[in-house]
């Protein structure tokens, strides 16, 4: 039986990603390759929508990308070292700035037209005490500020260069298959922290970014991954 394309890009992350020492370049860059050349049917979506025939005929049932209203997850895999799920978007969907610390992100957009637009701190964030809390807030410099159309090659983010702090907004129908090392942990310190932009005129490039609420209007639906089995008994993690 033929290896499915999902099934070699999650040894690999097996492999890759351990707590013996972090990934080289080298490293990387195979998984970037491996992570290019998926597509939407690869991991059980059909992008164009419910009535378009599936001609690999691969599996029974499929995620109707084109009929999503609201941003939904769909969970792949998990473990201390990894995680692998997908983003989709309907039109005009936005996640706000948010960040990934200590973490390692690859990132492929299987489908759609998205806007990215990602910073990276220049100076340590500081807390400042603000509407009866403390909050962290912090200068960063511009790292990405562009327009993904799919097919296009995934991007990268380190815990300090990259954009590891980034926002989305779908301008299609749209979806992100996203490899997290490690995956975010509130009790080892790896929250999911969100921002407010705030751009400084005098310094174009730059912005203090300041810690906020998880948006009230940020509504993240579930869904089941529909896609090919993986096969796990190989973890050596």
């Amino acid at each position: 039986m033929e290896t499915t394309k999902l099934q070699r890009l999650f040894d690999a992350c097996n492999e890759v990603f351990t707590d013996e020492e972090p990934p080289s370049y080298r490293q990387i860059q195979w998984l970037r390759h491996l992570l290019d050349s998926m597509e939407a049917l690869d991991v059980g979506i059909n992008e164009f929508g419910e009535g378009t025939p599936d001609h690999t005929n691969r599996y029974r049932k499929l995620v109707d990308g084109q009929s999503l209203t609201s941003i939904t997850y769909i969970h792949i895999y998990e473990s201390e070292y990894f995680s692998m799920g997908i983003f989709c978007f309907p039109a005009g969907a936005s996640i706000p700035f948010h960040d990934h610390p200590g973490m390692t992100v690859l990132s492929k957009l299987l489908y759609g037209s998205m806007y990215h637009k990602a910073y990276d701190w220049v100076l340590p964030t500081k807390l400042a005490h603000l509407k009866d809390r403390h909050t962290r807030t912090g200068l960063a410099g511009l790292a990405v500020d562009e327009v993904l159309e799919a097919p296009c090659q995934p991007s990268v983010l380190f815990p300090r260069s990259g954009g590891n702090i980034h926002s989305f907004t779908a301008l299609t129908p749209s979806a992100i298959l996203d490899v997290l090392s490690p995956p975010y942990n509130d009790e080892l310190g790896r929250p999911s922290t969100y921002f407010y932009e705030l751009p400084i005129r005098a310094l174009p490039g730059y912005a203090v970014l300041e810690e906020r609420d998880l948006p009230e209007d940020l509504t993240v639906e579930g869904a089941p991954y529909l896609g090919p089995k993986l096969t796990l008994d190989a973890i050596n993690n």
